[in-house]
């Protein structure tokens, strides 16, 4: 049910944002535009002081599970986005925002999900980890072989920026875990709720900046991501099922690929400086994403997992 209401609460804010959007874009000469990386960093951070050598032991008890799990991830989803991005008549700078969300890493939310489902948590952490981690060179090369046929993509540059927003204040994060691990327990109670304000503002500040380019394919957009987000989780639980891995594996990694990383994907669009076009994907992926996830794991927590 608190996923629910947080969901509610992102649409209602998504909501004022486009019919107030000067209230989500500047506060006197202050463009708020400029918070969304420092909030996704604050985000990634507190990924960090969260994060141990548990969340990677799945590598090694599982590694058949691990690898199935990346490959799908960063195979099914930046395929499927360039596949909707050629299909729907898209300006060029929207399109190459689908094939954004689609070549980004699994989001935070999948290891919520996964334990509503009564999938395979471990799994979930390993897998979520392991490709936050590759992000900076897949990310940018998925983009700059799918998506640069679209827009000009500058692969250092985009690495390079990935790095900053994910790498270090995750490492940052690790350190303050190791160091202070006795006096982190507060972390881990607030940054989660630190974590699901930051992402809202997020998605508020992005459809307020592209609101004009919004109105004009919004319904059709809505759609495209909708049906790349089920995407992800059919070809995704479908792979591991004909790969012959258990029940609870084949939830992990539908969820891993149907649940993608938004905020960094808007992130990356705001470097790009593209937030108002390429950022508009990732912002709709956020609550669309939530709703069908919440739909998926509350279903498959009534379902037995042998």
């Amino acid at each position: 049910m608190k996923n629910y209401l947080y969901t509610l609460s992102i649409i209602v804010a998504a909501t004022l944002a486009l019919f107030f959007p000067q209230t989500f874009t500047q506060i006197g000469d202050f463009q708020l535009k400029t918070l969304i990386v420092p909030l996704l960093q604050i985000i990634m951070f507190g990924m960090g002081t969260t994060m141990s050598p548990k969340d990677f032991e799945a590598v090694v008890k599982s590694p058949k599970s691990v690898i199935i799990g990346l490959v799908c991830q960063f195979t099914i989803m930046p395929l499927v986005g360039y596949t909707l991005a050629v299909s729907f008549d898209f300006p060029a700078e929207i399109a190459a925002g689908i094939i954004l969300i689609g070549c980004s890493p699994s989001g935070l939310a999948s290891n919520v999900m996964a334990y509503i489902a009564k999938a395979n948590v471990a799994l979930s952490l390993t897998i979520t980890s392991c490709a936050t981690l590759m992000a900076p060179i897949l990310t940018p090369l998925l983009m700059k072989l799918l998506g640069g046929s679209f827009i000009e993509i500058d692969f250092m540059k985009m690495m390079i920026e990935i790095l900053k927003i994910i790498i270090l204040p995750i490492g940052v994060g690790l350190a303050v875990n190791k160091i202070f691990r006795n006096q982190t327990a507060f972390l881990n109670k607030y940054m989660p709720l630190v974590s699901m304000a930051g992402i809202a503002v997020i998605i508020c500040i992005i459809t307020a900046a592209g609101r004009d380019s919004l109105l004009k394919v919004g319904g059709i957009l809505i759609v495209c991501t909708l049906i790349h987000n089920l995407a992800g989780y059919m070809l995704g639980y479908w792979s591991a099922r004909l790969l012959k891995l258990p029940e609870q594996d084949c939830r992990t990694v539908a969820i891993e690929v149907g649940l993608q990383n938004g905020g960094l994907a808007s992130g990356i669009a705001l470097q790009m400086g593209k937030v108002a076009t390429v950022g508009l994907a990732p912002a709709l992926f956020g609550p669309i994403m939530n709703i069908t996830g919440s739909l998926l794991a509350s279903w498959w927590s009534k379902k037995p997992t042998e």
